[in-house]
């Protein structure tokens, strides 16, 4: 049969509550002494911390415990504290006595005394509790109620586990809590991308439990400004920040106002410097500053913007005189900054500095699971804007989203394509109904919008107007290009054989035959095409 495992007991000696008169120290409450007559809690060891100001008490109080519990063992622990309302010094000086010593949870049961020293220090034991460098659980010792008539009062006592796992009402409260940050980072939208959902976690756990600053990369119109938003008014909530949102697109930065723009000048430092100006990093002083394409500054903006991010102040234009603010940095960009640095137009050490939390948006086209919940979110937005409560009809909404997902289209500009579709349909909608005829017109207007001559989106374009997808997709990326030019010769000729003069314009000088019609009509019939197909 196993040994029962022993019972060790840290506590601070209470200085007010351990200190009674010495006539009256066996009738008046002592939660140390209490803690070791309990008559179902046996305490094998118990150490007791004091300064050397306590010797003295310390002494009498081990006295005393050996007389009521000879079967514990007081250890002292001297430890003297310049101030014990010092958080940092209290916190610094109980890590190090957790570090010295060593508890075996397999032979011991660790019980942390909550009862007695500063506010502080029971403070500092319970964080080091709850990270486990003291592998233990809390213990509080209470006076007896005021009718209680025994000679040697001894209270009662309260065990607390702070293994959370084990209460299932605080686990599912915490669950619910982070899955409501969640949602709200995802502004509420019900996105069934695995990899979004997975960043949506990580940038919750991050932004609630860092400071330092965050990179958010992806392409143009990925979200990143309005989640970097939605992280400053989650901060908010949660009593993280108390400032100001200030967000800044670096693109917009040019020339000289870059500097007083972001960091602030004094009056007369430059031509029209008419007044002092803060700057907008202090604008955003215990607040969160978004600064977006930070790709964009300059070296010298770099430069003070390191500065600042290292030390927290910088020199104003024209002072001599630093000044200070203390805010969560934010930044995004579309470029690779690691390619910018290798090229010398982006500070390796600035890099060093704000990627310490990179997180990649991806773009609308790698989530096309998620159109269909953002096109509900783009009508609410348009309902809140406007007022009007716009819907789809079911054939409607279906061919847009058909549409959406479909291989040609690209979603160049990611979700501002999104809103600025919705928003067109939604404005020409008759009594607030979208009808196929707007869904047919915007599908038009995007592809339009989305081609690049000569690029795989235009030879997608031209290829789908006469291929069903899953053709195209089984054709391979080097044939396209050869195909949409020929089917868009073929369009602009009234006959095979003008067509076949233009296709072999410099092959059929060098030939005695000439039969470039029919190696026309061949060549578009691998792809099940004909020239009156794409004549009509």
């Amino acid at each position: 049969m196993p040994a029962a495992k022993k019972n060790i007991a840290i506590s601070f000696l209470g200085t007010q509550l351990d200190h009674r008169k010495y006539s009256d120290r066996w009738t008046k409450w002592r939660p140390n002494v209490a803690l070791c007559q309990q008559h179902d809690l046996v305490i094998d060891e118990l150490i007791l911390i004091h300064d050397n100001h306590s010797t003295k008490l310390a002494k009498l109080v081990t006295e005393d415990i050996a007389q009521i519990s000879p079967e514990t063992t007081v250890t002292p622990e001297v430890i003297n504290l310049h101030d014990p309302w010092d958080f940092e010094e209290v916190f610094g000086s109980l890590h190090s006595f957790a570090g010295r010593h060593h508890f075996d949870t397999e032979k011991q049961n660790l019980l942390i005394h909550m009862t007695t020293g500063t506010h502080v220090a029971q403070i500092c034991l319970f964080l080091l509790a709850e990270s486990r460098h003291l592998p233990g659980k809390l213990i509080q010792t209470s006076p007896p109620n005021r009718r209680s008539t025994h000679s040697m009062p001894q209270g009662t006592y309260q065990i607390i586990d702070l293994d959370l796992s084990k209460y299932d009402k605080l686990a599912t409260r915490f669950a619910e809590e982070q899955a409501e940050a969640r949602d709200f980072l995802k502004s509420g939208i019900d996105t069934k991308n695995q990899a979004f959902n997975h960043l949506i976690d990580q940038i919750e756990l991050v932004a609630l439990r860092s400071d330092a600053p965050i990179l958010l990369t992806g392409p143009t119109g990925a979200g990143k400004s309005h989640l970097a938003s939605r992280i400053f008014e989650l901060r908010q909530q949660r009593g993280g920040l108390s400032g100001n949102f200030v967000e800044v697109n670096c693109a917009t930065l040019r020339g000289d106002m870059a500097m007083s723009t972001l960091f602030g000048h004094k009056k007369g430092s430059f031509t029209g410097a008419a007044s002092d100006r803060p700057g907008l990093l202090r604008e955003a002083h215990k607040g969160l500053l978004f600064l977006d394409e930070i790709g964009e500054l300059g070296p010298d903006e770099q430069a003070v913007l390191l500065r600042a991010i290292e030390e927290g102040k910088w020199l104003p234009v024209g002072s001599d005189t630093p000044v200070k603010s203390s805010f969560q940095l934010i930044a995004g960009t579309n470029r690779d900054l690691r390619t910018d640095v290798a090229e010398g137009r982006f500070r390796e050490d600035l890099l060093a500095r704000i990627n310490l939390w990179t997180f990649q948006l991806p773009g609308l086209a790698e989530r096309r699971e998620d159109i269909a919940p953002n096109l509900d979110y783009e009508l609410r937005r348009h309902r809140e804007k406007t007022g009007n409560t716009i819907t789809f009809n079911k054939e409607a909404q279906q061919t847009f989203l058909d549409f959406a997902k479909s291989p040609k289209s690209s979603w160049r500009g990611n979700f501002r394509d999104l809103n600025a579709a919705v928003t067109r349909m939604a404005t020409l909608a008759p009594r607030g109904r979208i009808r196929t005829e707007e869904v047919e017109q915007e599908c038009e207007r995007l592809e339009q919008s989305w081609l690049r001559p000569g690029s795989e989106d235009d030879h997608l374009a031209k290829l789908s107007d006469f291929l069903p997808t899953d053709a195209i997709a089984e054709i391979d990326p080097f044939d396209r290009p050869q195909l949409a030019y020929v089917i868009e010769t073929c369009r602009q000729c009234k006959s095979l054989s003008e067509a076949g003069r233009k296709l072999f314009s410099v092959s059929r000088e060098k030939r005695t035959s000439t039969n470039d019609g029919d190696r026309i009509r061949k060549y578009l019939a691998k792809f099940d095409l004909s020239f009156d197909q794409l004549s009509q």
